[in-house]
């Protein structure tokens, strides 16, 4: 599949790009020497990052939902709710933890993440961030990152297709695909 051009505006990725950017980024953290016990990502972006690293590392793999971008279909920030629990494989979350997403945009979901995290499980030891993209405007800096991006474009990720299908749609979205 090919994508439309990137401008300072708009990034564009395709599925391949993506692959590439989170295998980037586990090699980041990897060539960085620090060791960590589980991974825990930020649902939904850092969902699919999130399950491939902890492939790699064959680490337990701990979700907690996050939702801010329902405003404007998706494209504006709200209000940030965090959900109650967490789901993780193995145990509960504690010791060296690496927090996943897909990006730090403003930074504010990870700052409140971070609070967030410190009140609930005190037995976290030590907590670092990686993500594929850092927008310029972030008030947060990851600790590890693939791609810095100063002029804060929209970034336009391969799995949108589906924020638009729905059900009743999938029978011809298949048989488009299938003439692929």
């Amino acid at each position: 599949m090919s994508v439309p051009p990137t401008t300072d505006r708009d990034l564009w990725i395709s599925w391949e790009q993506y692959h590439r950017l989170i295998e980037r980024l586990a090699l980041a953290v990897h060539t960085s020497g620090w060791q960590f016990d589980q991974i825990l990502c930020l649902a939904r972006g850092g969902v699919r990052v999130g399950d491939v690293m902890s492939r790699i590392y064959d680490v337990p793999l701990g979700i907690l939902a996050t939702s801010s971008y329902r405003e404007a279909a998706g494209t504006q920030q709200g209000a940030l709710d965090i959900a109650q629990f967490i789901t993780i494989t193995r145990g509960s979350l504690s010791g060296r933890v690496l927090l996943v997403d897909d990006m730090v945009d403003t930074g504010s979901t990870f700052l409140k993440v971070y609070d967030h995290l410190k009140l609930q499980f005190p037995e976290i030891t030590e907590l670092k961030s990686a993500v594929l993209w850092w927008k310029g405007h972030s008030l947060v800096t990851p600790d590890y990152y693939v791609d810095k991006l100063p002029t804060n474009p929209w970034i336009h990720q391969p799995f949108e297709d589906y924020d638009s299908l729905r059900p009743h749609q999938l029978e011809s979205w298949v048989r488009k695909g299938s003439q692929d």
